[in-house]
């Protein structure tokens, strides 16, 4: 499946677009529409329940189709995640805050419909004998 596609905040005027009115002095320039703080509460529910140990980078794996019983948003997580995907590219792709991404993806976890997997961390430096091994193969050639 392939991401959303994003779209500018402040589009610019095109052919099928009027273009904005002038601004007059004094006037201060219009707002970007924001999120509605109740509509998120909504989203994730009044309970405060814990959420996961989630970092920007956790990669979440979905394991099944979203069920009737999800909400909108969960079941818009479980398509996204039919390929690993990280929770900050999750939290873009549906324009939610990161908090409220976590939120959804507790509830997930805990129902086992998503696997989070932690990103590989890399050594700082190799180790030895693994660098030995590919000296002496190189020599040989």
């Amino acid at each position: 499946m392939t991401p959303p596609q994003r779209r500018r905040r402040f589009p610019k005027p095109g052919p099928e677009q009027p273009p904005a009115p002038p601004q007059q002095e004094g006037q201060d320039p219009p707002e970007a529409p924001k999120k509605n703080p109740e509509r998120l509460y909504v989203i994730t529910g009044p309970d405060g329940a814990e959420r996961s140990e989630l970092d920007l980078v956790t990669l979440i794996v979905a394991h099944a189709d979203p069920p009737p019983s999800a909400t909108p948003e969960q079941a818009a997580l479980l398509r996204l995640c039919t390929a690993p995907l990280s929770v900050a590219e999750l939290s873009a792709y549906l324009s939610l805050p990161f908090s409220v991404v976590t939120v959804l993806l507790t509830e997930l976890l805990a129902a086992e419909l998503v696997t989070a997997r932690a990103p590989v961390i890399r050594q700082a430096l190799a180790d030895r004998s693994l660098l030995e091994a590919v000296m002496h193969g190189l020599q040989r050639l």
